[in-house]
């Protein structure tokens, strides 16, 4: 009886042991992370195995080979997700990024030799900035979303900003107090202004906001923070810091309010004194209905005085202010950590200075607060304040202002800066990195360099991983590319000199002078040391000419030639006016206008430069005709005039998009010539922008569809703009007199 019991207890547990293993190397397993590989590589989903271990702290993955199986092991889905990214990477000469995907793979996948194991020195990789809702993200859809995601798990990413859908929790909790739509319709801003709104710099513009987008963005969010935690990610959500409509006072008539302005771009905005005790209770109901709602990770943003000065530079006060706001936190959650973005101490430096700083983060526990260091590669705030005395915080590369698309960036600080933060004995409690620009689709080659820091506790040698980015991208090694990425990154990635990208002339509200406000035309380089690159590019056409990422990036590099050639020829024009020479005036003009029909041209043949995607997308999330109106205004705004007709901030979010070239910018400068030819020698400059901005305005409100697709061969314009282009730019270029910026 015994042996018979032992005999049944052995087939059990061997039924038991086959059953685990195919459960285990069952490539269809429903699991978050087999579904992100069969959404990554549906048709080799099936030689992938996934084992999770999640029995280690640190983050870590391993590939192996398995019989016939590449087995990935990791302890959560992010790990999974990058296991399979260095696979495909490593093994299969893969790449995958928003501009040009590379997944030429073999019908058998290449054994692993030799497993291989990796684990992140970073506890935190941090991603989002609040601009980037509004510049990149503000008309996405699931769809779209769902891709994102799986990019951040794809390049470690574990600790996204989740802000989508909080103008609904606002709803809510201020209809609980008693307030109506009539009373919010002047506090919602409409969708691409939301980051500002929720950082309490405007209210109402772009707006109304319908209950069918708060809704919809509700139903969004949950989704966007399901599969952020489904693969591992731990989701950072809003907090309040004291923004509140203007009716706030009708309902509660004795509120300690301030009224703050942000840089007179706007009207004022409200903000609830900390000392006043509604601050405590709205902030920790707004906790707990979002909590309610869209659960946590305990996790909070909350930015204080974003590019406005404090009332008082008491240290005292700035600590009560804070202390406050935390409270608030951990009234409604306990296991509250206060995530803050360190903008404010790079923006207003003048005021933030030791005390200051030390008064605001002091307050705070230092192991309930993480602060990121929001633009560490342009200026690290860490080093002038002892690592934030203290504090948890994160290195983080900022980049890509306002959604501008100019090749820039700065590859050398970003190959070596976080390692050397993490081996320096004065970085404190240096927890992670970050990716925390403003816009995201461009310059693919700083954000695959910037994740690849993520499995590195060393700087990255950036020849070497070039040669391999190259090959990746382009699905061959080019010695012809290899040289162009060389003067790449001795030119525009060299990352001196200037804050951001330059912008080009033709994006600048039209002058005779050589740059305007936002369109800052100085480069960082000499524009004639890029046309080498441009050269060899051309020259790698026969080899590359199918890649996905050559054509992009041979787009992208002849884009930005012919838009820094823009400039001296608008500098030849101002001097054939001042010279009185009408003929060479009106040929000169002719080419300028010429140059932006032919850099609209280029852009067409790529979707990743269309202007029609931004449009059609924001009047896709309308369901009424004035509700697709108002989606389609905002998104011609922000990236134009970004206000109204005298808003400061016009051109600060331009784009070089096929269709933005040829219906906006070049109907500015045909009016400029015009008015110049008319009123010959007595051209008045004020004049023409008053009138301009009426224009500009009339173009805002106007309602146009655009391409979707893109049209031509990318190849073939590129050559083509090359013939006609090359030996012209160099002379000119060069003669061009010294421009005399001041900013």
């Amino acid at each position: 009886m015994n042996n018979l019991k032992n005999k049944l207890g052995l087939i059990f547990l061997f039924v038991l042991a086959i059953s685990c293993k195919t459960e285990i190397e069952k490539p269809n397993s429903n699991t978050p992370e087999n579904a992100l590989i069969k959404r990554i590589v549906p048709n080799h989903a099936s030689q992938f195995i996934v084992e999770i271990d999640s029995s280690m702290a640190n983050d870590w993955f391993e590939i192996a080979s398995k019989k016939d199986k590449i087995l990935l092991k990791g302890n959560n889905g992010v790990s999974i997700g990058s296991a399979l990214y260095y696979y495909l990477n490593e093994f299969t000469n893969s790449q995958i990024t928003w501009n040009g995907t590379n997944l030429n793979l073999p019908e058998t996948l290449p054994k692993v030799i030799k497993p291989i194991h990796k684990k992140s020195p970073y506890q935190y990789r941090y991603y989002l900035n609040y601009c980037t809702f509004n510049y990149t993200m503000s008309w996405w859809d699931w769809e779209r979303w769902e891709k994102e995601i799986d990019w951040m798990a794809l390049h470690g990413i574990n600790m996204p900003l989740a802000i989508t859908g909080e103008e609904y929790i606002w709803d809510e909790v201020y209809k609980s107090y008693g307030f109506t739509d009539e009373d919010l319709s002047d506090f919602f801003s409409g969708p691409a202004y939301f980051s500002w709104f929720w950082m309490g710099n405007l209210d109402g513009w772009g707006g109304p906001l319908s209950q069918n987008w708060k809704e919809t963005h509700r139903d969004l969010q949950l989704k966007i923070v399901k599969r952020e935690r489904e693969l591992g990610m731990k989701t950072v959500l809003p907090a309040f810091t004291g923004h509140v409509p203007a009716s706030f006072k009708k309902h509660f008539p004795n509120a300690k309010l301030k009224q703050t302005n942000w840089g007179n771009a706007f009207d004022d905005t409200y903000i609830l004194d900390s000392e006043d005790p509604l601050f405590a209770e709205i902030g920790k109901k707004f906790l707990e209905v979002q909590e309610e709602i869209y659960g946590t990770d305990h996790l909070y943003s909350a930015d204080t005085f974003n590019e406005n000065t404090p009332p008082s530079n008491n240290p005292e006060y700035l600590g009560e202010l804070s202390s406050r706001i935390y409270e608030g936190m951990i009234a409604a959650d306990e296991d509250a950590v206060w995530v803050m973005q360190g903008w404010l101490f790079y923006s207003h430096r003048e005021f933030w200075e030791a005390p200051q700083i030390k008064g605001l983060l002091n307050a705070v526990p230092d192991d309930k607060m993480i602060i990121l260091d929001l633009a560490a590669e342009i200026e690290p705030i860490w080093k002038r304040t002892e690592a934030f005395y203290g504090k948890q915080w994160i290195w983080n590369m900022l980049h890509s202002f306002g959604g501008n698309i100019s090749m820039f960036g700065r590859i050398d600080t970003v190959a070596n800066e976080p390692a050397k933060a993490l081996k320096d004995p004065n970085s404190g409690k240096l927890k992670g990195i970050g990716l925390t620009m403003e816009s995201i689709e461009q310059n693919p080659v700083l954000y695959e360099l910037m994740t690849e820091n993520t499995w590195h506790d060393t700087p990255i040698n950036t020849s070497e991983w070039l040669k391999k980015y190259t090959i990746n991208r382009y699905g061959t090694y080019n010695e012809s590319i290899l040289n162009a990425w060389d003067i790449l990154t001795k030119t525009v990635y060299n990352g001196q000199i200037i804050r951001d990208g330059a912008e080009s002339i033709i994006v600048a509200r039209p002058t005779f002078e050589g740059y305007r406000r936002w369109a800052r035309t100085k480069l960082n380089y000499k524009p004639e040391a890029l046309l080498p690159a441009w050269d060899l590019f051309i020259k790698a056409i026969p080899e590359c000419k199918n890649a996905d990422g050559f054509q992009y990036d041979l787009v992208d590099v002849t884009r930005q030639v012919l838009a820094n050639y823009a400039l001296p020829l608008q500098q030849e024009i101002a001097t054939a006016y001042n010279a009185n020479n009408k003929t060479a005036f009106n040929s000169l003009s002719a080419e300028f206008l010429e140059l932006i029909d032919d850099i609209d041209k280029l852009l067409a043949t790529r979707k990743d430069f269309l202007l029609g995607p931004w449009i059609a997308d924001a009047r896709s999330w309308g369901i009424t005709p004035k509700e697709k109106a108002v989606y389609e205004q905002n998104a011609r705004d922000l990236i134009t005039l970004w206000g109204d007709a005298n808003n400061p901030l016009h051109e600060y979010s331009n784009r070089q998009w096929s269709g933005l070239l040829t219906d906006f910018y070049k109907p500015r400068w045909e009016q400029f010539f015009a008015e110049v030819t008319t009123n010959w020698q007595n051209f008045n400059q004020t004049q023409f922008d008053e009138s301009i901005k009426q224009w500009e305005w009339h173009w805002v409100t106007s309602r146009k569809d655009y391409p979707l697709e893109a049209s031509g061969n990318p190849n073939e314009v590129a050559k083509q703009l090359y013939e006609k282009y090359r030996a012209k730019i160099e002379p000119i270029t060069q003669k061009m007199k010294p421009i005399q910026y001041n900013y």
